[in-house]
C-alpha cells in the first residue's frame, strides 16, 4: 500500500506541466504548475481580467506565475490566486498597473512559501505592501521593486531589516528613495557624545529627513545583485551598502548622478566578489577611482562607464588588463583615443561586447586592429563615430529601429556576430588593396564593394 502511494505521488509530479503564453484548458487546470503569460501572440483578443480570474480559481497547484503579459490584471485575480494556490513560490506582476496594495497584502496574509516577487511598474503599490512582504515572506530570495513612484525609504528600510535571505534586490527608478533607505556606515558619532562642541543637526526639510540613520546589527551575506539605477543616493549610501552586503556580485548604479570617486573607493571593498558594475551617467568619477576599482575588483566581467566625461585612456588601460572582461561600454567617453583601442586589442582578449558609440576620436585603423586581435568579439557598436561613415561599412550593420528618424538611421552602426566578421573581412580586403597599391606604385582608391581590383 505504501509503495502505491509513492508511485501515485511520483506520477502526480511527472504529470504537472508548464504553460506559456496561453491560458490552460479545463483538462489542464489541476495539472498546471507554472503559468507564464509574458509574450502573448499579437493576433487574437488579449486576455482579460475576467478570463484570468476564472482560470486562477481552478488551478490549485500553481507554484509560479508570470502575468506581465496581462496588463488588465486586477486585485481580484491576485486575491483569487492567493486563496487557491497555497504552494505559490513566485509571482511576476510587472506592468500590471491596476493591481494595488489590496492584492499584494492578500498575498502576504496567506503564509505562502514565496521565494521571488516582481512588482516592477505596479505604480499603485505603496509602503505598507512592501513592508508586509519584508516582514512576512521569510523565504524570499528575489525582490524586484523598480519604477514604483510611491515607494519611500520607510518600507525599503524594512527590506534591509527583515529580508535576511535576499540574493537579488532591484530598486531602479524609485524617485523618492534617498540615503535614508539604506544601511548607514557605522560612524563613531552615532555612538559617542563629544560634549558641548557637537554641532546642531541641520533642520529637517521633509518628514523623511527626520528618520534616524539605519543601523543594523546583521549583514546581508546572501545579497548578490543590487540595482539602484537612477536613485538619488550619495556616496554615504554606497558606503553603508558595501559594509552591510560585502559579497555583492552585480552592482548597478547607472544614473546615480550624485556619486563621486568616494563611492568607487567604497565599492573597491567588494574585491574579488564583484563581477558586474554599471556606472553609466555617473559623470563625476575620474581615472584615479576607476584605476583603483580595476585593481581591487580584478574579477570584473562587465563594466559600463558610458557618459563618464572625465575618463581618459588611462581608465581603459586598467580595464583592459582584467582577465575576465567580457563586456565594456565606453559610449560618449569623448576623451578616448586610438591608444585606448590598441590597449584593448592587446590585452582584453576575452572581450565579447564593446560599445564605442559617439567616441569621435577613434580611427578605422585602430578598430581594424581590434577586430583582428579579439577573436571572441561578437558585438560592436560604433554609432556616431565619424570614421565609420566610410562608404561600404553600413552594409554590415544591423538594421536600425524603425522609430529612428532619418539622421539617426544614417548614423546607426551596430555590428553583431556575422556582421562583425564581415566588417573585419572588408577592412582586411581594403588593407590588402592598400599594400598592393603601394607595391605597384599605384594610387590607392578606397572601394565600397568587396572586390580586390586596384582600379
Amino acid at each position: 500500500m505504501f509503495d502505491l502511494d509513492v508511485d501515485d505521488a511520483s506520477s502526480f509530479h511527472e504529470d504537472m506541466i508548464k504553460i506559456t503564453d496561453r491560458l490552460p484548458t479545463p483538462e489542464e487546470y489541476r495539472r498546471v504548475r507554472h503559468l507564464v503569460l509574458q509574450q502573448l501572440p499579437s493576433i487574437g483578443s488579449p486576455i482579460t481580467d475576467n478570463q484570468l480570474a476564472a482560470v486562477l480559481d481552478l488551478c490549485p497547484h500553481l507554484e509560479t506565475i508570470v502575468l506581465s503579459g496581462v496588463p488588465d490584471t486586477t486585485d481580484r485575480a491576485v486575491v483569487l490566486l492567493a486563496e487557491r494556490a497555497i504552494n505559490l513560490q513566485g509571482i511576476n506582476l510587472t506592468g500590471c498597473c491596476q493591481v494595488t496594495d489590496v492584492g499584494v497584502l492578500e498575498l502576504t496574509t496567506k503564509s505562502l512559501p514565496l521565494h521571488w516577487i516582481q512588482l516592477n511598474g505596479v505604480n499603485r503599490i505603496t509602503d505598507p505592501s512592501v513592508s508586509a512582504i519584508a516582514k512576512t515572506c521569510s523565504r524570499l530570495v528575489e525582490l524586484e521593486l523598480c519604477d514604483l513612484p510611491l515607494l519611500t525609504p520607510i518600507s525599503v528600510r524594512d527590506v534591509w531589516s527583515f529580508s535576511r535571505k535576499l540574493r537579488t534586490l532591484r530598486l531602479a527608478n524609485c524617485s523618492l528613495l534617498s540615503d535614508k533607505a539604506f544601511p548607514s556606515p557605522l560612524y563613531g558619532e552615532f555612538f559617542t557624545d563629544v560634549g558641548n562642541e557637537k554641532p546642531l543637526p541641520p533642520r529637517p526639510i521633509t518628514w523623511l529627513d527626520t528618520l534616524p540613520p539605519l543601523l543594523l546589527r546583521h549583514t546581508a551575506e546572501n545579497l548578490r545583485v543590487l540595482d539602484l539605477s537612477n536613485c538619488k543616493i550619495t556616496d554615504e549610501a554606497i558606503e553603508g551598502v558595501v559594509m552591510h552586503a560585502p559579497r555583492i556580485q552585480s552592482l548597478i548604479l547607472s544614473g546615480c548622478t550624485l556619486l563621486t570617486d568616494r563611492a568607487l573607493e567604497s565599492i573597491c571593498r567588494l574585491g574579488e566578489h564583484l563581477d558586474v558594475v554599471m556606472l553609466a551617467h555617473v559623470s563625476s568619477i575620474t581615472d584615479g577611482a576607476v584605476v583603483k576599482l580595476a585593481r581591487s575588483c580584478f574579477n570584473l566581467r562587465c563594466v559600463d562607464v558610458a557618459f563618464c566625461r572625465n575618463l581618459t585612456d588611462m581608465s581603459v588601460f586598467e580595464l583592459a588588463g582584467l582577465k575576465d572582461l567580457r563586456r565594456l561600454s565606453l559610449v560618449r567617453v569623448h576623451k578616448l583615443t586610438d591608444i585606448a583601442i590598441f590597449s584593448l586589442a592587446e590585452h582584453a582578449t576575452a572581450l565579447e561586447r564593446l560599445h564605442l558609440s559617439y567616441c569621435d576620436r577613434l580611427s578605422l585603423d585602430a578598430i581594424h586592429l581590434l577586430l583582428r586581435k579579439l577573436e571572441h568579439l561578437q558585438h560592436l557598436t560604433a554609432t556616431g563615430v565619424p570614421s565609420f561613415k566610410k562608404k561600404g561599412i553600413h552594409r554590415f550593420s544591423d538594421i536600425p529601429p524603425m522609430v529612428y528618424d532619418q539622421n539617426q538611421q544614417a548614423a546607426f552602426r551596430v555590428f553583431s556576430r556575422e556582421g562583425v566578421i564581415r566588417l573585419k573581412n572588408f577592412l582586411n580586403k581594403e588593407d590588402k588593396r592598400r599594400r598592393d597599391s603601394e607595391a605597384q606604385n599605384i594610387p590607392f582608391m578606397p572601394r565600397s564593394d568587396d572586390k580586390l581590383d586596384l582600379y
